[in-house]
């Protein structure tokens, strides 16, 4: 896990787990930086770090994303097989976390920003334990035409999500397309946008997220 993970450790009794996924072409070490200073003394900070993998967005060229990507379009079609195998990894870095800590599902939240916020969104809605919460920043849903019925566990957990209004990657529309589906089926869901905010995080959105998660995890 090490090895693939920037890792914020806990300096008191390990009470709260964070499983953080970042954008394509990041990796998880400014994430660890930003989320160290939003975290009480006994959370763990898990950000994880993507393979380079060919980007069919990038014409082939190898970078560091979750799982393949065609199109920024939200009518084109998905790499399905892509997809659920990035869920599926997800699902055992989870469960392999449980394991080794012995902090429970229910103490353990899932977030991620554009690409690896919709990974853990997805990946929160099909995995078989009850998590603590999930944060979704700029993101979009990925696989849509299987939910509601894929959601198969935490539509009745909180959950966060944050889009600003003048994003030119992700478009804050496809933004609504994921809070139109999450609002129907948890009514723990919350949606916060930040008007004239780009494909990024400002002060405020990290505020509200600093918030939330001292909410889960005070």
């Amino acid at each position: 896990m090490s090895e693939d993970a920037f890792i914020v450790s806990p300096t008191r009794k390990h009470t709260g787990t964070i499983i953080f996924l970042h954008g394509l072409g990041e990796n998880g070490e400014n994430w660890k930086l930003v989320l160290s200073k939003m975290v009480k003394p006994n959370v763990k900070v898990i950000c994880l770090n993507a393979k380079k993998i060919p980007l069919t967005l990038n014409k082939g060229f190898p970078t560091a994303a979750w799982f393949d990507l065609a199109s920024l379009d939200e009518n084109k079609l998905e790499d399905e097989t892509s997809i659920m195998r990035a869920v599926e990894n997800l699902h055992d870095i989870i469960d392999e976390e449980i394991a080794a800590s012995k902090v429970s599902a229910t103490k353990t939240m899932l977030a991620g920003f554009s690409q690896g916020g919709a990974l853990a969104m997805y990946a929160a809605l099909t995995y078989h334990k009850r998590l603590a919460a999930v944060i979704a920043m700029s993101s979009w849903p990925v696989l849509r035409h299987t939910l509601p019925d894929a959601a198969v566990s935490n539509t009745n957990i909180p959950m966060l999500q944050c889009h600003g209004t003048e994003d030119p990657v992700i478009y804050y529309k496809w933004g609504l397309i994921l809070a139109d589906a999450l609002k129907e089926m948890n009514p723990k869901y919350e949606f916060k946008s930040y008007e004239g905010l780009m494909h990024a995080v400002n002060d405020q959105e990290l505020q509200d997220v600093k918030t939330f998660i001292n909410k889960i995890f005070p």
